[in-house]
């Protein structure tokens, strides 16, 4: 009785771990349904986002489906910048690393994308910018 005691913590985590697993699996399957065809995409733990026909669009996951959170015309881009997540309007340095937020800035709007890595982050600002010219 004593050893089924003893491994029942480690049942309830081989649970725990497989229905997350389920979880992260549905996940990028909707990511993999919902950014088909796009030309750029991205999925991390503050959400998704694609790039198709011209427009940018980013979601977040809840309840099991991606809800939109905004969409922005890529043609009508005229600056992006690289921001921190938390601290309102700072800008990210160079060396900075983690979460933090693309704002895009065109057409009288202003939008912000979040993103959980600034690598990631950067490399989307200069395609952004490269597709932003090109669609010109």
């Amino acid at each position: 009785m004593i050893h089924g005691l003893l491994w029942l913590p480690l049942l309830v985590a081989f649970l725990l771990l497989t229905a997350l697993g389920w979880l992260e699996r549905r996940r990028q399957n909707l990511f993999r349904i919902w950014a088909k065809g796009a030309e750029l995409s991205k999925l991390d733990s503050s959400g998704a986002a694609k790039v198709k026909d011209g427009k940018l669009t980013w979601t977040s996951f809840e309840a099991g489906n991606f809800s939109e959170q905004g969409t922005f015309e890529i043609t009508k881009l005229e600056l992006i910048e690289l921001m921190a997540l938390t601290s309102g309007d700072a800008p990210l340095t160079e060396e900075s690393q983690g979460r933090c937020r693309l704002r895009l800035i065109g057409g009288g709007t202003e939008m912000d994308v979040p993103f959980t890595d600034a690598e990631r982050a950067r490399s989307w600002m200069e395609q952004l910018m490269t597709k932003s010219r090109c669609d010109l």
